[in-house]
């Protein structure tokens, strides 16, 4: 199995009177082409270990590598462009500029890349044309619906086609049907070359995954292997 993501005794402290372990000593791998899951109450540390995977929070000590390389905090910009170039992130409230259409949401994010805005303009218009947005891509953020506006924050999570796809309760802001909607669209991201994680209070969704952890405490209780629906 290719590794592309291994964390070696993560743990996260936060302090305010006194300390609080967040995450504490986990030890796992995330295989290419496995769509992984994670449940537990909140405040178990599933969005905190997802902002690590990201890139966004740094740990309070431990290893993470992403493709073997060894990730150096002190290495801002370095890690910015790694982010933007291999992670892709959904987030539950979606984060999309209101006053933005939801074409330049997209090929915003394309031009962390380079300075291409032709490119990112047609690449952006291709992926909104696969998630049957194309009627609603000079539309107003502000102006979708939450199903549509989940849909745009996707496809700005694919448009530097990354290897790396992390979910943040992308669903918990919808209702059952485009929660279900958005779903079948994540679980067809799947390939052998990527990489699928995703929070989720649902344990129906979380079935649906490879793998589902459960993170109790900060810690990794136990993984189950599920089976794709």
């Amino acid at each position: 199995m290719n590794k592309i993501i291994e964390l070696k005794n993560i743990v996260k402290n936060y302090y305010s009177k006194k300390r609080v372990k967040v995450l504490n000593k986990l030890n796992f791998s995330f295989n290419a082409g496995k769509i992984y899951s994670i449940m537990g109450p909140s405040g178990s540390g599933k969005s905190t270990l997802l902002n690590i995977l990201s890139l966004i929070d740094t740990p309070t000590s431990g290893v993470l590598k992403i493709d073997s390389r060894t990730i150096n905090y002190s290495s801002i910009s370095s890690n910015d462009l790694l982010r933007a170039k291999k992670i892709g992130i959904i987030y539950q409230d979606n984060n999309l500029l209101s006053d933005f259409t939801a074409l330049e949401n997209i090929y915003f994010a394309r031009l962390s890349i380079d300075d291409d805005k032709k490119k990112a303009v047609s690449e952006s218009k291709k992926i909104l044309r696969k998630l049957g947005l194309s009627n609603r891509e000079n539309h107003l953020a502000s102006q979708l619906s939450g199903g549509e506006m989940q849909r745009v924050a996707i496809a700005r999570a694919l448009i530097n086609s990354p290897e790396i796809i992390l979910a943040d309760e992308p669903t918990g802001s919808l209702d059952a049907k485009n929660a279900k909607e958005v779903f079948k669209i994540l679980l067809k991201l799947k390939n052998k070359k990527r990489l699928i994680v995703f929070a989720t209070h649902n344990r129906f969704f979380a079935n649906m995954a490879d793998c589902k952890i459960e993170l109790i405490s900060g810690k990794i209780k136990k993984t189950i292997n599920a089976r794709i629906k």
